[in-house]
């Protein structure tokens, strides 16, 4: 579940001790507040091609969004890796610039 109001949630690797395979293999959330206009930024670069590196910067002003119409930062950080991974780029951890925990894990 995402938070509205200008907050996101931060993704943190690690498994659940029960349940199915999927369930054991499926990252655990757990909420991190990110200010409204919160920039968030996350660097790739493609392995098998030297020099190749792409960062990607992006913030979002929730302040006058009604719940359904909110767009999260997790929701952007989501499309832009979506993007990237399509492009050949892996995938991108975007990280606050107001708060040391990631809003996603790639």
């Amino acid at each position: 579940m995402l938070a509205a109001g200008g907050t996101a949630q931060a993704a943190q690797t690690g498994a659940e001790e029960t349940g199915t395979a999927e369930e054991t293999t499926a990252t655990t959330v757990a909420a991190t507040e990110f200010p409204n206009g919160t920039e968030f930024s996350g660097s790739s670069h493609v392995p098998y091609a030297e020099g190749e590196f792409l960062t990607l910067i992006f913030s979002i002003d929730n302040s006058e969004v009604s719940a359904p119409h909110l767009i999260t930062p997790v929701d952007i950080a989501n499309a832009l890796n979506e993007l990237a991974v399509s492009r050949g780029w892996p995938a991108i951890t975007f990280y606050g610039a107001s708060s040391p925990a990631p809003l996603n894990w790639a």
